[in-house]
């Protein structure tokens, strides 16, 4: 499979929205969730949608999206648009409930279609990896021994990359213990979204 099997974005976004290879292990049935245009600037790459998300079928759309939308200091309105983010997690499906919390996300989604769509949106300037699937993927070896670390070695990987826990109301205690994680990362990553937020509504 090659970018050529698909002649622009929308058309490997519709066939990625009809996959369908992890459906005899979804609990729920595959609805994959995820956003992309072209001129995207920043890239948000998670684990894999949660039951809320899979019902409405709107990424980030819980409280860990509030969570997320407010580290990064954007209205909805900009976090939904396609031309400035585009949201691609590691499983684009609810992959279900383990013992504790949702299963990982599957990993036939980044085999077959992270990299197709990783090649349709040349303008990245910033990924934000947040939580440990995304950093493990796209840090590989430079990752860290834990999910803390590689977060407190933020500088490591800006401005390209910025790594960040889950934003999910259940981190709160991570958040307590690492308190120079909103001190320090949160406003430098703030700074750095707003100044590719900026750049691409000066081009447009």
């Amino acid at each position: 499979m090659t970018t050529r099997s698909y002649p622009n974005l929308d058309a490997l976004l519709r066939a990625v929205r009809a996959c369908r290879a992890c459906e005899a292990h979804l609990p729920l049935g595959p609805r994959p969730v995820l956003q992309a245009g072209e001129s995207a600037r920043i890239l948000v790459v998670g684990q894999a949608p949660g039951a809320r998300v899979h019902a409405t079928g709107v990424p980030w759309d819980d409280a860990s999206g509030d969570r997320l939308r407010d580290w990064m200091a954007v209205d909805k309105r900009t976090f939904y648009d396609p031309s400035q983010i585009a949201i691609i997690p590691m499983g684009f499906c609810y992959p279900g409930r383990g013992a504790g919390g949702d299963l990982p996300p599957r990993r036939e989604c980044a085999e077959l279609w992270l990299d197709l769509l990783l090649a349709r949106l040349p303008r990245i300037e910033l990924t934000l990896l947040v939580g440990t699937y995304a950093q493990r993927h796209f840090l590989g070896a430079r990752r860290k021994a834990t999910l803390a670390d590689t977060v407190r070695a933020w500088r490591d990987y800006a401005p390209r990359y910025f790594p960040l826990p889950h934003p999910s109301p259940r981190n709160q205690p991570w958040l307590k213990r690492h308190p120079w994680f909103e001190r320090e990362l949160v406003p430098a990553l703030r700074e750095r979204v707003r100044h590719d937020v900026r750049q691409r509504a000066e081009v447009a």
